[in-house]
């Protein structure tokens, strides 16, 4: 069975998000989705509301997907689940540095684990979480960024803050 991981914040899951995840799964016979818990970057959600909010999300797919949080090495999770590929999106030439040493990083820690990249479709190459809540927090509208759902919990979050 191939195994592949999807790791990411998801502060909040965005439509660029979910339709990386919908060409992931035809690349793989089961994809988790591995939500990390990094406090350092401030989430406007918790771990666990981000976990409950990618389960519904991807309640869609008719998929083998499974949500985890983590909080090892990225390299570590994905040996603990027998992953062979970890997945990463692209959405521009700026994403592509960063994604290039971490590649090689991770090459170094387990030669046996691959990294595929998917470019995000051109539609969603501009959303980024952390947009997405600075337009929300500023009034603006986000629902052509996120689902319904994710802008209505997005919008609670930041009327809260």
């Amino acid at each position: 069975m191939r195994i592949g991981l999807y790791p990411g914040t998801f502060d909040p899951v965005t439509n660029g998000h979910l339709d990386i995840i919908g060409r992931a799964v035809k690349l793989v016979d089961r994809l988790v989705i591995g939500v990390a818990q990094n406090d350092d970057k401030g989430p406007l959600f918790s771990t666990a509301e981000r976990v409950e909010m990618i389960k519904a999300e991807v309640a869609r797919f008719n998929a083998d997907i499974e949500v985890r949080p983590f909080s090892s090495l990225l390299m570590h999770f994905a040996e603990e689940l027998n992953a062979s590929v970890i997945v990463r999106g692209l959405r521009a030439v700026a994403d592509f540095e960063y994604e290039f040493q971490m590649t090689a990083m991770n090459q170094r820690l387990n030669s046996d684990i691959e990294t595929v990249f998917l470019m995000a479709d051109p539609r969603h190459q501009a959303i980024a979480s952390r947009l997405v809540k600075e337009i929300a927090r500023l009034d603006g509208r986000i629902d052509s960024f996120v689902s319904p759902a994710v802008a209505a919990s997005v919008l609670a979050k930041v009327k809260k803050v």
